[in-house]
Order: C-alpha cells, then structure tokens, then sequence
C-alpha cells in the first residue's frame, strides 16, 4: 500500500495503490444495480411475463457487462501508471 508521507512527496504516486478500492466500489454499485434491474424485472413478470424475463435478462447482461468494463477501465489506468514506471526505468539507464 502507501504511506501518509506518500501523499505529501511526489516520488511515487498513489492511484496505483487504491485504484484496487475504486474496482471494488464500483463492482458494488454495479451489483447494487444489477439487483434492483432484477427487482424490477420481477415486479414486471406479474404485469407482462414476456417483458418481465427481458428485463431480467438485460439486467444480469448488464451488470456482467459493467463488471468488466469496469475491469478494463481499472487495468487501463494500471496500464498507463506501468507504462510510465518502464519509461522512468529506461530513461534512467540512459536508452532513451
């Protein structure tokens, strides 16, 4: 993890640390919605039947769906902090 004095001192940086915590908040709102989708697709099912499995099929599509673009998005900004990590590294061999 990282320090209190990492907040303070710009030689490391900290998003990659916590970048975990935002996935893991984000996985739960999506959850959060994913089973108030199902909820509604429930309360639909007794109204039309038809819609109602629609509804709780694109529900739990959905909430698969946003858990992965929400991993994608978690690695994608991992992917840019490494990135820069290897570049510091091969400037400071002097190949760049």
């Amino acid at each position: 993890m990282f320090s209190f004095n990492d907040l303070f001192q710009w030689e490391r940086f900290v998003t990659p640390s916590i970048i975990k915590l935002f996935f893991w908040l984000a996985v739960a709102i999506i959850i959060l919605f994913g089973l108030s989708g199902i909820a509604q697709a429930f309360r639909l099912i007794v109204i039309s039947p038809g819609a109602g499995i629609l509804m709780l099929l694109a529900a739990i599509v959905g909430a698969m769906a946003g858990i992965i673009f929400a991993r994608i998005a978690s690695e994608f900004i991992l992917i840019v902090f490494r990135i820069n990590e290897h570049l510091g590294a091969l400037r400071s061999r002097g190949d760049i």
